[in-house]
């Protein structure tokens, strides 16, 4: 017989997640706060040292869109299989698995030489776990309304940031995987 996740099983597994992405980047030696010093918990100029290293910035949008656009694929794909609770479980999974990625010395440089964050030098701990909660946020938001509006959220908040900042999640990953100079010189401050 098959055991269902339950919400409490699920908001256990939510919390361990995040604390065991939070052990593997103080074991991976992250800062916990900015290294420049600034005490404001965000940031909002993404061509700055504090970009990433406050509790919020503008790539916030971005994890949002991540919880959004993970949970719609998974249902969209797995439904029949994965009940939404699981979703949410692997949405979390997959999104500390980013945050550890986003932090190795391969993925900095990356960002470093395909994109405009030349001053990039990863996430500061408290950036990854904020970043970690407004994806779960994401999903929440799917999970309490429905498919449309999360697509629509996710299109708003894309439009957004390229209007805001001349970035986006869909950017983002473009310039990380087939980086585009015409882009990235469009992008510069």
């Amino acid at each position: 017989m098959q055991r269902r996740l339950t919400d409490r099983n699920v908001a256990y597994s939510l919390v361990t997640i995040g604390l065991a992405t939070c052990m593997i980047l103080v074991l991976m030696e992250r800062v916990w706060w900015c290294q420049v010093g600034d005490l404001s918990p965000w940031s909002w100029d993404i061509w700055s040292s504090h970009n990433s290293q406050h509790s919020l910035d503008p790539y916030a949008l971005s994890h949002f869109q991540h919880g959004i656009g993970l949970f719609l694929l998974l249902q969209l794909c797995c439904s029949r299989w994965l009940s939404v609770q699981t979703c949410t479980v692997i949405v979390a999974l997959i999104e500390a698995a980013w945050e550890i990625l986003e932090n190795t010395p391969f993925m900095i440089n990356r960002y470093r030489e395909a994109t405009i964050s030349l001053d990039y030098f990863g996430d500061s701990i408290v950036n990854s776990m904020s970043d970690y909660g407004v994806c779960l946020l994401g999903v929440l938001l799917v999970r309490k309304t429905n498919w449309k509006l999360g697509l629509a959220v996710f299109i708003a908040l894309e439009v957004c940031s390229v209007l805001w900042i001349r970035d986006s999640l869909m950017l983002n990953i473009l310039m990380l995987t087939f980086p585009v100079e015409a882009i990235k010189q469009w992008q510069a401050p």
